[in-house]
């Protein structure tokens, strides 16, 4: 499969890892982007903060960052690095599960690659729906 998983330095959970490989090549194909490779690294805040300020020179913590590769448009050749320090914070925040709050901003970044924005409000508000879309889809398995 072109998705790989890896774990750097962080203890965090990752269930039934080959269907949420098939789940991801699936939303790609629904949004018409075709995946050449996809590399989703989860990391510790220090990490992904290393990232942020040595790639975007960006000086603050986040729970995501999202790269395409590829040279093409409509094509993927991604790394998404996410901060499992973070996602524990939003779950509890935002009190859902860290499995779900762990799939959400996996779709996101997904998403992302697929062309979705978030910088401004309406783009946020789209984000969202997708987001809440495939999460539906992918635990209650509705389409």
């Amino acid at each position: 499969m072109p998705i790989q998983f890896f774990f750097i330095d962080v203890k965090i959970t990752l269930s039934e890892r080959r269907r949420l490989k098939t789940f991801i090549e699936r939303m790609f194909r629904t949004e018409g982007i075709q995946i050449n490779s996809l590399v989703i690294i989860f990391c510790s805040d220090e990490y992904l903060l290393g990232v942020n300020r040595r790639f975007l020179n960006h000086d603050y913590y986040t729970d995501i960052i999202t790269f395409n590769l590829a040279d093409k448009e409509k094509l993927v050749e991604g790394e998404i690095y996410i901060s499992t320090d973070r996602i524990r914070e939003n779950a509890l925040i935002n009190k859902v599960a860290l499995q779900n709050e762990l799939h959400r901003i996996i779709f996101h970044g997904v998403l992302h690659l697929c062309g979705f924005k978030d910088k401004k409000s309406d783009e946020k508000t789209l984000m969202t729906i997708e987001e809440n879309m495939y999460l539906k889809m992918y635990f209650i398995g509705e389409d």
